[in-house]
């Protein structure tokens, strides 16, 4: 019985398939997924800066625009430190 049950598991295994990657790219606020017949998106692209530009691609397609739930945010310059202006004594 352990064998059968063996088997079974590693021909589940062998037959599923490739797990499929983050789709969404984190450097963008704004994604258009496109449907292509099915209820699920045919592809996203996440390379829009805003709504209204989506918007626009998606328009007259059976396309719908979304915020990007993995959206870092705008990148911020690190912090120096030990260096302060000096103000002078007028």
């Amino acid at each position: 019985m352990r064998l059968k049950l063996t088997i079974i598991a590693a021909v589940g295994v062998c037959i599923a398939g490739p797990a499929a990657a983050q789709m969404y790219d984190p450097n963008y606020p704004v994604c258009l997924e496109v449907y292509g017949g099915r209820l699920t998106p045919e592809y996203i692209d996440c390379s829009y800066t805003s709504l209204p530009q989506c918007q626009a691609t998606a328009s007259g397609r059976s396309a719908t625009c979304s915020v990007n739930p993995f959206y870092k945010g705008p990148k911020k310059p690190p912090k120096q430190r030990g260096q302060r202006q000096r103000r002078s004594a007028n």
